[in-house]
């Protein structure tokens, strides 16, 4: 933008030099060729007065000092009309003498070069060239410092909306300048304290339904577990196992909407992390569960360091390995592989997931064939959706090359200078 009110400021000036300037020195010229050609005749209708009276002496003094002090020359003519010529040699100028009864006794012809004009109006033009740069300039200079003057508000503002983007909801703009900035500065401020008493208001909420919730179900479990205890009843225990298979489903549920509420309130800012690191942290979370059914984990790739707000990776990974290992059937592999710039993908050996299905797998609650366990809660890849959008990235599933499906995750690389060296 400064650029343009820059340009928009010398273009100005310069119209304003052209139509100010240009017309002036079109006049100049003409004014300096008329200027000329009046001298000229003045000097051949002297010439030709004393060539009328016979002062031949007088007209060969005049001549000479014509010829001596300019670069023009006077001839004398037989009778001859008067005419005058403009050419590329300068001007010629015929004047006849007559005496006093009208008798045209002879001519005068004066020739005066146009060379001393000619380099009078180079100069005149070059000065006013030079002018007119040296303005030009200094209008650029004044433009570029009164461009940064009047977008010194828009920068502020643009430099708190990055600062709110990154996860600083105090963030707040001065309200200054003009009355149109002023305004939207205090449009953004009364905006941003609204979102953060939302969000505030929402991380208040998920940890009282965090408090809230967990509680009497784990409550309700032990109770049930305790009923179980005492039950002989074969009937009776079956009730109590379905019930308590619904009370961990239900907490697993609440568990997920715990974690997505987090996820669509949290706002963090991404750091640069080694991915390499996370998988073989997550590989030992998951390690034992993988053991029990005889199912590899196995990563390839190579190290990469991508940007995501710490913990979000984390949880990317738990929630995708925990579908992949309730979808694998026992003794399979799953593979985490990751390929350069920042692409993460993790390939499981289940039955995989029919194109139409794969569309709305990342819808919340939704749960399709061989995507999720009994016990899931159709939230996983709701939350990794969120999660990795959050840090700017891309979620997609697709078909595994060997079978199975395949979760490709494309994550914003971490440049070379950012922090987190290795």
């Amino acid at each position: 933008m400064i650029r343009q009110l820059v340009w928009s400021y010398v273009l100005l000036v310069a119209v304003a030099i052209a139509a100010f300037t240009v017309p002036v020195a079109f006049t100049l010229n003409s004014q300096l060729y008329d200027d000329a050609e009046n001298t000229a005749r003045r000097e051949a209708q002297t010439a030709a007065l004393l060539l009328a009276t016979g002062d031949t002496r007088s007209l060969r003094a005049l001549a000479d000092a014509y010829e001596h002090e300019t670069p023009g020359r006077i001839e004398v003519l037989g009778p001859q009309p008067e005419n005058k010529v403009w050419d590329r040699n300068g001007l010629t100028l015929t004047v006849p003498a007559r005496r006093a009864d009208g008798t045209v006794v002879g001519a005068i012809r004066l020739s005066y070069p146009d060379d001393r004009i000619v380099q009078r109006l180079w100069q005149i033009w070059g000065f006013r060239a030079a002018l007119a740069i040296t303005v030009l300039i200094a209008a650029a200079f004044l433009g570029w410092w009164l461009a940064k003057r009047v977008t010194r508000p828009l920068r502020e503002l643009n430099d708190m909306a990055g600062r709110l983007r990154d996860g600083d909801l105090a963030a707040r703009a001065e309200e200054t300048g003009p009355p149109e900035t002023r305004t939207l500065a205090r449009t953004l401020n009364n905006a941003t304290e609204t979102i953060s008493t939302l969000v505030n208001s929402q991380r208040a909420f998920i940890g009282d339904a965090s408090h809230q919730l967990r509680t009497p179900l784990t409550a309700l479990r032990l109770s049930l577990d305790n009923v179980a205890d005492g039950v002989d009843d074969d009937y009776v225990r079956e009730d109590v196992d379905r019930a308590t298979a619904e009370v961990v489903r239900m907490s697993r549920l609440v568990n997920g909407l715990l974690a997505l509420a987090r996820a669509e309130a949290t706002v963090g800012h991404p750091e640069p992390v080694w991915v390499n690191d996370v998988i073989a942290d997550r590989f030992t979370a998951w390690r034992a569960s993988a053991d029990e059914r005889s199912i590899s984990l196995v990563s390839e790739g190579f190290d990469l360091r991508v940007l995501a707000t710490p913990g979000h990776l984390e949880q990317v990974l738990d929630n995708v390995l925990s579908n992949a290992l309730e979808v694998s059937p026992d003794g399979g592999t799953i593979m985490v592989r990751t390929t350069r710039p920042a692409v993460l993908e993790i390939i499981d050996s289940g039955p995989g997931l029919p194109a139409a299905d794969r569309l709305r797998a990342f819808d919340r609650f939704w749960r399709g064939q061989g995507l999720t366990g009994k016990g899931g809660s159709g939230l996983g890849l709701a939350i990794v959706k969120q999660l990795v959008t959050d840090d700017g990235g891309t979620v997609t599933l697709e078909d595994a090359p060997g079978g199975g499906l395949c979760v490709r995750i494309r994550l914003s690389p971490a440049s070379p200078t950012s922090g987190g060296s290795r």
